[in-house]
């Protein structure tokens, strides 16, 4: 696995299900002032779901620090949609770095990993996304490579929204 410095980065266990769920809600609330409509606590079921899964399939890798405590995470599985492709795609979720520990590399540590496991379970591209006003998260990604592929627009239908038109767009 990807090692900076300052963490260590190894396949989660079944013991790491809650803290990994945790923080999930984190990101979950980070992600709100972006615009993210996703909530957190109202998540912490589907998603502590998905963590466990993830540990089955060796899906989810996690960032250590010395004293093993989780400072981030990544989830990561090859693309099963249903639509064939000219390339095996893999996608990457969820990723996830505590706020005191950014700028650290450990991030691109993790994101590193997780493209190797795609890599050698036979993914030929990686896709992934972010919020479009996250502009530090779509700024990393810009930096380890990713360009922008497809663009997802959304529209409001709650009444009152926007000025009488449907509203503008918030996800």
């Amino acid at each position: 696995m990807a090692d900076s410095d300052s963490v260590r980065v190894t396949p989660a266990t079944a013991d790491d299900v809650d803290p990994v769920t945790d923080l999930w809600i984190a990101l979950a609330e980070g992600q709100r002032e972006h615009g993210s409509t996703l909530l957190a606590e109202g998540n912490r079921e589907t998603v502590r779901e998905w963590v466990a899964r993830s540990v089955v399939t060796g899906e989810l890798f996690l960032a250590r620090d010395g004293d093993d405590e989780p400072v981030g995470f990544v989830g990561f599985e090859l693309d099963h949609g249903g639509y064939e492709r000219e390339r095996t795609r893999g996608i990457v979720s969820n990723l996830f770095v505590v706020p005191k520990r950014r700028d650290e590399g450990v991030g691109a540590d993790l994101l590193e990993a997780a493209e190797r496991a795609l890599r050698e379970a036979g993914a030929e591209t990686v896709a992934l996304e972010a919020l479009a006003a996250n502009d530090r998260a779509r700024e990393f990604y810009a930096e380890q490579g990713y360009e922008p592929h497809r663009v997802e627009l959304t529209k409001s239908l709650a009444a009152g929204d926007g000025d009488g038109d449907g509203g503008n767009a918030s996800d």
